[in-house]
């Protein structure tokens, strides 16, 4: 991984209990900056600040609780200053909003369809991923309004094409793309660049028992996954990083923001043709 200067940069990293926020809150650490890293599961936020050392902290974080988001904030600032570098990485779905079927048809008995799709499960995927977003926003970027900032926002492969099963968190996902350029538009007065990283398919603890079985034998949605992907492979977590660093230094890329960028190994390229 090549390193940048990032001693000036204070960051809230939320979702960093998860794989892939946590690796950002450690590359960003490793080239000096300071990271808050923010999970609801602080025991696991917990671990990886350990990793990190002096440069990090761990911060129990509900990020669909203003009030919460904004205790969280102070903490930060006592401990570490302003905040001027913010990672939206609070996402995920949830069962009640998936189907079991890729697609209708007139036999549905016994199957979880869209008609019998959780009302609560639908409005949660949208919370958990819009909603924090929107409320993280609102509370770390009051620190940057005069002195500048950067947003980086967490987008999917299914913000670009929707995937079968998942319709709420494709859709949520959608509107993360959106409200990055929304915001970058928004924002771009005050210093503050806002863009996003579009990962393609990476194997994380929400999703490995959807790509492999017990046996760790990959699933038909695996094969499918990988037949779509030019490259023929998951992405690691590193491949994500070089995107992340040109983003995080002002030099590299600061006329750049509105931008949603694909990490995706061709996916979103890939006509099936």
């Amino acid at each position: 991984m090549f390193k940048i200067d990032l001693s000036d940069k204070v960051v809230a990293v939320t979702g960093a209990g998860g794989i892939i926020c946590s690796e950002f809150a450690k590359a960003l650490a490793a080239c000096g900056a300071r990271v808050a890293l923010l999970d609801i599961n602080l025991e696991a936020a917990q671990k990886y600040a350990d990793e990190i050392g002096e440069n990090a902290v761990a911060v129990k974080c509900n990020c669909l609780d203003k009030e919460n988001i904004e205790a969280a904030k102070e903490e930060i600032n006592k401990k570490f200053g302003k905040v001027n570098f913010l990672i939206n990485g609070a996402g995920g779905n949830n069962p009640r909003a998936t189907t079991d079927n890729e697609y209708m048809t007139p036999d549905t008995a016994g199957v979880k369809d869209f008609f019998a799709l959780d009302e609560s499960g639908i409005k949660f995927v949208f919370d958990l991923n819009i909603t924090s977003a929107f409320l993280t926003t609102q509370v770390f970027a009051k620190d940057m309004v005069n002195g500048g900032g950067n947003i980086i926002n967490v987008s999917s492969m299914n913000a670009y094409r929707p995937l079968t099963k998942i319709p709420a968190y494709s859709a949520a996902k959608a509107g993360i793309s959106n409200f990055t350029q929304w915001l970058a538009v928004h924002f771009a007065p005050c210093g503050i660049r806002c863009n996003a990283i579009a990962p393609g398919f990476f194997v994380t603890n929400q999703n490995r028992a959807l790509l492999f079985d017990a046996d760790g034998k990959p699933t038909a949605r695996t094969e499918k996954i990988l037949a779509a992907t030019p490259m023929k492979k998951f992405g690691e977590v590193t491949d994500l990083l070089g995107c992340l660093l040109w983003l995080a230094d002002d030099t590299a890329s600061g006329f750049v923001t509105g931008t949603v960028i694909p990490v995706d190994g061709g996916f979103a390229a890939y006509s099936g043709v």
